[in-house]
C-alpha cells in the first residue's frame, strides 16, 4: 500500500471534506426534525421538511459518510500514518462507529416522518441534536492532540 503516500495529502484533504459535509448534515438534520415535530402532519409545512429531511439524507449525508469511511481507510492503509499501537485511534473510530448509529437513528426518524408517524417531541430532537456536536468535538481532540 506504499503508493497510496504519494496520493496521502489528497486523500487526507477529500477526507477531511466529507467529514465536514457529513457532520453538516449530522448537526442540521435533527433541527429540522425540531421544526417538524411542531408542524400538522399532513400540512404543507408538513410535506416541505420531508422533502427537505430526505434530500438532506440521500444526497448530502448518505454519500458524505460513505466517503467519510472511504478516504478513512485509505488513510488507515498509508503506511505511516496511524500508530496502531496508541489508545486514541481505537477510541476515535469507537465514535466514529457512534456517529455512524446516529446516522441511522436520523434515517429511521427521517422515515417515520415520512410517513406521519413521528413519535417525539420536539424537545427530544432538541437533546439528539447536541450528540453529534459533543462526538466531533471528542473525535477533533483525539485526531489532534493524540492524548494517549
Amino acid at each position: 500500500m506504499s503508493f497510496l503516500s504519494a496520493f496521502y495529502p489528497w486523500i487526507k484533504a477529500l477526507h477531511i471534506i466529507s467529514v465536514v459535509a457529513w457532520m453538516a448534515g449530522l448537526l442540521y438534520l435533527p433541527r429540522l426534525f425540531v421544526y417538524h415535530a411542531s408542524a400538522t402532519p399532513g400540512s404543507e409545512t408538513s410535506e416541505t421538511f420531508k422533502v427537505m429531511e430526505r434530500r438532506l439524507l440521500h444526497a448530502i449525508m448518505d454519500p458524505a459518510m460513505t466517503a467519510t469511511y472511504l478516504f478513512g481507510i485509505l488513510l488507515a492503509m498509508t503506511p505511516g500514518v496511524v500508530d496502531w499501537h496508541a489508545g486514541w485511534i481505537h477510541t476515535k473510530l469507537l465514535l466514529v462507529v457512534c456517529l455512524t448509529a446516529a446516522h441511522y437513528f436520523m434515517m429511521r426518524w427521517q422515515r417515520a416522518f415520512a410517513m406521519d408517524r413521528n413519535r417525539h417531541p420536539a424537545r427530544f430532537y432538541r437533546m439528539v441534536n447536541e450528540v453529534p456536536t459533543l462526538v466531533l468535538i471528542a473525535i477533533v481532540i483525539l485526531v489532534v492532540v493524540k492524548p494517549f
